[in-house]
């Protein structure tokens, strides 16, 4: 397994990490993704630790707070072989103070996690969401102290737009803060917003992207086809619209590239995806999910090997898109402008 550090901090992540939304169970939302117990995600937990998975990725909302008692129980007598990943701000009861970045809020969540973790400590503790409604400074100051009591050894955001997350570490900085070392995104071969501004602000500033839904809510798995039904065991039947949206001929047209490379390389769809990604700038860690063990094993499998350059360009090609304003026109501009990702060449698959 591959470690990378994780942003400007000096943390090592694992390559691939492992995320828990499957743990628990609890409402018919995560019950799509999986209802893993405790026997069971021990196993899963072992076997990412035989292949040197690191990191392990949950949040309180997780089948409101099932998920985290799963990880907890499965990491009893491990617990120093594992980063713990977890999250709050997203609404976690009725009470009007009960969702939010405020201080009483993120310390009320903190303390809730650590109970249900069984830990005194996460390693990375994420704000799941942007809250546009408590003053940044009061958010930074309070997850800094978290810092500083030792309950939280590294902080991160999650699904920021560009300003809010700059904004956020400009007041970091003003203040002698704790920066945020890692934003967790969503990013797929269906999914490239993240590298119109986010991945370049990334790389400005430092900050590690934690990659999430990195099949494309599922739609990456080689198993939709066209003119075929969805698999009878597919999060889509009942999650499908709370996802990324993505027209079907844009599916098909990355899916007939990914068979292709696979045939090439001899893997699969899913695993030339991750690889895909894997290959990024700005990406520590590419957040995997699996029901279980063949789907986790598979999905470790993405890890170790390369696609050449020619396949990583067969791929950018089949799921480039227009840019909206003004990233389409600041792509006439590269010269002083470099983006990140070159742009492919627009050549035959």
């Amino acid at each position: 397994m591959e470690y990378r550090i994780l942003g400007g901090s000096g943390l090592k992540v694992s390559a691939l990490s492992f995320g828990t939304g499957t743990f628990g169970g609890g409402n018919e939302f995560f019950k799509a993704w999986g209802d893993t117990d405790v026997t069971e995600a021990g196993r899963l937990l072992d076997i990412c630790f035989e292949a040197g998975v690191n990191l392990f990725d949950t949040a309180d909302i997780y089948s409101y707070g099932k998920s985290e008692e799963v990880l907890g129980k499965a990491l009893e007598g491990k617990r120093d072989k594992a980063l713990i990943s977890t999250k709050a701000t997203f609404r976690f009861g009725d009470g009007p103070n009960d969702v939010g970045s405020s201080r009483y809020h993120l310390r009320r969540s903190l303390e809730a996690s650590l109970r249900r973790l069984n830990t005194d400590y996460v390693d990375l503790y994420h704000l799941h969401g942007f809250d546009a409604l408590t003053p940044i400074e009061e958010t930074l100051d309070t997850l800094n102290k978290f810092v500083r009591e030792g309950k939280v050894r590294y902080i991160a955001c999650s699904n920021f737009s560009g300003w809010h997350l700059m904004k956020s570490l400009g007041i970091a900085d003003r203040y002698g803060w704790t920066r945020y070392a890692a934003h967790q995104v969503y990013y797929s071969l269906i999914g490239r917003e993240y590298e119109w501004e986010l991945m370049p602000l990334a790389l400005d500033q430092k900050v590690g992207a934690l990659v999430w839904s990195p099949l494309g809510w599922g739609r990456l798995t080689g198993k939709l086809r066209r003119g075929q039904p969805l698999p009878e065991t597919s999060r889509l039947h009942k999650t499908s619209e709370q996802g990324p949206q993505v027209s079907d001929e844009h599916l098909y047209k990355i899916v007939d590239a990914l068979d292709v490379v696979a045939k090439e390389t001899s893997k699969s769809v899913p695993q030339v995806a991750l690889n895909w990604l894997l290959q990024r700038p700005t990406v520590s860690s590419v957040i995997i999910g699996a029901r279980n063990e063949e789907q986790l094993r598979q999905n470790l499998a993405a890890e170790g090997w390369n696609l050449t350059s020619d396949q990583v360009a067969k791929l950018d090609r089949a799921s480039e898109v227009q840019s909206i304003y003004p990233y389409w026109h600041q792509r006439q501009f590269t010269e002083r402008n470099p983006i990140p990702v070159a742009q492919p060449s627009p050549a035959e698959n």
